[in-house]
């Protein structure tokens, strides 16, 4: 087997433990279109061009509380900004990607295949970054759209006592706790989720949800702030 090939294969591999929550999350987010009143085919177009649960989620809510097509989007984008800063760190493991392939490269970046790359494929010899990207990142999409496709065409059936809302938090924390290293982090991610249980019932239109992100950048980069200023005084 090359190389590439082993690669590749090797990112299939390390997708596939975090497939088991995300097929339950792509259920989730192909019942909440339908149920916001949109059709299949929108789920379909929504899950080909966005591919981020969590935005993906929070638009189809906001489309069927009726909101605004800008306060939907613009929370959608606020909800992925995080990828900024994922791109930010991982550009130098695939700087050896030719420019034609770092829009696609970019397309392919989302939670799971970040966190793939970052805590098991860099670590590893035997492996090049780009095909094993590309290989985590194909077995998500493949299980992504068939399971929001899925969950489209059987929104209507799915029994709400079956409470698969369960798997959207779950897949985030599998992916947050490992990074909770130091103070800061773990500093940001109380500020955010007591912000978000504090504020999302109380603001209209899941603006909550955007305040407490915003809350937790400003308190992630205070703690940084301060972290720099007690080095340079020592």
């Amino acid at each position: 087997m090359s190389r590439t090939r082993h690669s590749f294969v090797a990112g299939v591999k390390d997708m596939l433990p975090i497939l088991i929550g995300v097929a339950p999350f792509g259920l989730v987010a192909g019942v909440a279109i339908i149920n916001a009143g949109q059709g299949v085919a929108e789920s379909i177009g929504m899950s080909l061009i966005v591919f981020a649960g969590a935005s993906q989620i929070v638009a189809a809510t906001l489309f069927g509380d009726h909101a605004p097509l800008w306060v939907a989007l613009l929370t959608a984008l606020i909800v992925n900004s995080r990828m900024f800063i994922y791109s930010t760190s991982i550009a130098p493991l695939v700087s050896d990607a030719p420019e034609w392939q770092r829009p696609f490269l970019g397309y392919m970046l989302v939670d799971q295949n970040y966190a793939a790359v970052m805590t098991q494929g860099r670590f590893r010899d035997d492996i090049d970054i780009v095909p094993y990207y590309v290989g985590a990142w194909s077995a998500l999409f493949s299980v992504w759209q068939v399971t929001t496709l899925v969950g489209a065409l059987l929104g209507n059936v799915i029994p709400a006592a079956w409470g698969l809302d369960f798997a959207v938090p779950l897949v985030f924390l599998a992916m947050l706790a490992p990074s909770l290293g130091n103070r800061t982090a773990v500093g940001v991610a109380v500020v955010t989720g007591v912000a978000a249980a504090v504020l999302v019932p109380l603001l209209p239109m899941q603006s909550g949800l955007i305040v407490a992100l915003l809350g937790g950048m400003a308190y992630g980069a205070w703690r940084d702030t301060v972290a720099q200023h007690e080095g340079a005084a020592r």
